[in-house]
């Protein structure tokens, strides 16, 4: 049984937790820098349609989608090692952090090559058409053209990605990471007011994760700065422009039209 409860030490463990935000941010830092990397290279075979690879990027998006993370970290930290001492590769003596942030950094590589696929997916393709018929070629296109629109689309994606991720960073602890939700448990194991304890936790969760998508919501508004008002239209983001274009043209096709 845990002691009474003491407001007091709600306060007292908010401040002792602040110190181990570093590592709960680097391990959220580190993985999405990873994520999209794996992202990425796993999104470039679907939208290329490259037969073999194209079949190994849904395999590892479906795997890392599909299941939960937790077990995801025990079996690269405790299989891992064991299948490289096959080849004769000791990674055992490596920091459990390594470990974490693969991990996570895999996870996150899969929800990247998703967001990353429907995001270029959602630029409109007369514009790569446009950009051919000026001279441009393939990689050009891409560069100057549709990436930059799929990053300002793709920007709430990676917000909600981020906060998930600095969410799920509070599994970290069952591999022995004294991160955040680590040093909670600690605590609270140390006085037995563990109420306070997750109190404080959340506290701490809470206020990051909101500062966080502060910082996203002006990035968006930053990337979509170029567009203006026209007349009494009215300014939205460029997904939802796709999203309602795309509507529409069902509409008129279901209505015999031709979605022009």
């Amino acid at each position: 049984m845990g002691a009474q409860f003491d407001i007091q030490y709600v306060f007292e463990y908010f401040v002792k937790l602040l110190p181990f935000i570093q590592i709960s941010l680097f391990i959220v830092a580190s993985s999405i820098v990873l994520g999209l990397l794996f992202g990425l290279l796993a999104a470039l075979p679907r939208l290329y349609r490259v037969p073999v690879l194209q079949r190994l990027s849904q395999l590892y998006a479906s795997f890392f989608r599909g299941t939960p993370i937790l077990i995801q970290l025990f079996l690269l930290y405790y299989g891992l090692p064991e299948v490289l001492k096959l080849v004769h590769i000791d990674i055992t003596r490596l920091p459990v952090l390594v470990f974490v942030i693969l991990v996570y950094g895999l996870h996150s590589g899969a929800y990247v090559s998703e967001g990353i696929r429907a995001a270029v997916s959602a630029v409109d393709r007369g514009q790569v058409e446009a950009a051919y018929a000026v001279g441009m070629n393939g990689f050009q296109a891409f560069t100057r053209i549709v990436f930059p629109q799929a990053i300002a689309i793709a920007v709430p994606i990676l917000a909600n990605l981020v906060i998930a991720t600095l969410k799920d960073t509070s599994l970290a602890f069952t591999l022995g990471v004294m991160e955040l939700t680590g040093k909670s448990q600690t605590l609270a194991t140390m006085s037995r007011h563990f109420i306070e304890s997750y109190i404080a936790l959340a506290a701490v969760y809470f206020i990051l994760s909101i500062a966080l998508e502060r910082l996203f919501l002006l990035a968006e508004r930053r990337m979509l700065k170029h567009e203006r008002d026209t007349g009494k239209t009215e300014r939205v983001p460029l997904g939802k422009k796709w999203l309602k274009k795309r509507t529409n043209a069902a509409i008129a096709l279901s209505k015999g039209g031709t979605g022009a």
